[in-house]
């Protein structure tokens, strides 16, 4: 009992004390030829083998990939960073550098909320699933719940936003609302070459990816930082304001459309010349009432008649 006590003490004051003291030493080949047998799973819930990520198939020409370890699936954190790695680094790249490069996802929650992820991420890249952490804890990610004390570069949606952005997720993920993983435990990124680790980083707070421009460094790439991609809400703004510039053209548009019906259908034709008709001759009308009889000159007598 006392030691369970402890190590929750421990958990806990790593969780809300900063930064974790992570180190990012390499896994030996040893090391990674433990974990190469464990399973991750594909959407369908289809397991494979950990290796066959890293591991070059018979018609590809990749020798290297990049694994990128994420939260869990709601966590708005990692959404906004492989968004802004995937329009950074997208396939014709990876194919152009040397070597060729695959990039590879894995994640700690349900192999069915794969599927929305992909949706709600416009992920390019294949994504798996390890929802026993067993990679996680093989290759020492840590758990931790600090958010660190610097916003990282890739995200361009504010913290309330990416939290109820979250919250909404998981709501409407009905079932496997709480199948999204451990919210504890953090990731990392390891780049493997011929069967080994040649490079990683494993995070300290749950904001701690690699930034992008140190994945194109690490890729051979250069190390500029990623260009901005189009946000939801600047996407709605936009929308809204051309919508009312759309509105203000057609009612332009309809108001000089009625003015040469107006002007030049037959209707509207007929309906002038009767009104021109119709005042010529209440015009004569009025003519020959107020006019005075013609009498040549004659005088006329009282009874009217011409004298």
């Amino acid at each position: 009992m006392a030691v369970d006590t402890t190590v929750k003490s421990e958990v806990l004051d790593g969780d809300f004390k900063g930064d974790l003291d992570v180190n990012n030493n390499l896994p030996s080949r040893k090391d990674v030829n433990k974990v190469a047998d464990l399973p991750v799973l594909d959407s369908s819930g289809k397991p494979h083998a950990f290796k066959t990520l890293y591991t070059p198939s018979d018609n590809s020409d990749t020798s290297r990939t990049l694994i990128i370890f994420i939260r869990h699936f709601f966590c708005g954190n990692c959404q906004e960073y492989l968004r802004s790695l995937s329009s950074s680094i997208n396939s014709d790249v990876l194919k152009s550098i040397s070597p060729p490069t695959n990039i590879r996802i894995v994640g700690c929650g349900d192999p069915e909320l794969i599927a929305a992820y992909v949706r709600e991420t416009e992920c390019p890249y294949p994504i798996y699933a390890d929802p026993s952490k067993a990679l996680y804890t093989r290759l020492g990610m840590a758990r931790t719940l600090s958010l660190g004390s610097k916003a990282p570069q890739y995200m361009q949606y504010s913290l309330p936003s990416a939290i109820i952005r979250s919250v909404y997720q998981g709501l409407k993920s009905g079932r496997l609302a709480f199948k999204g993983g451990d919210y504890w435990q953090v990731g990392g990124e390891f780049l493997m070459e011929d069967g080994e680790a040649i490079w990683c980083h494993r995070m300290t707070n749950t904001r701690d990816h690699a930034e992008v421009p140190e994945l194109r460094r690490q890729l051979g790439l250069d190390g500029a930082r990623p260009p901005l991609r189009k946000t939801f809400t600047s996407g709605i703004r936009r929308s809204s304001s051309q919508l009312r510039r759309n509105l203000s053209d057609r009612r332009k548009s309809w108001s000089r459309s009625r003015d040469r019906t107006e002007k030049s259908s037959p209707d509207g034709s007929m309906m002038e010349k009767v009104k021109e008709d119709s005042d010529g001759e209440e015009r004569s009308e009025n003519e020959e009432v107020n006019a005075e009889p013609k009498t040549n000159g004659a005088p006329i007598a009282g009874n009217g008649q011409t004298v």
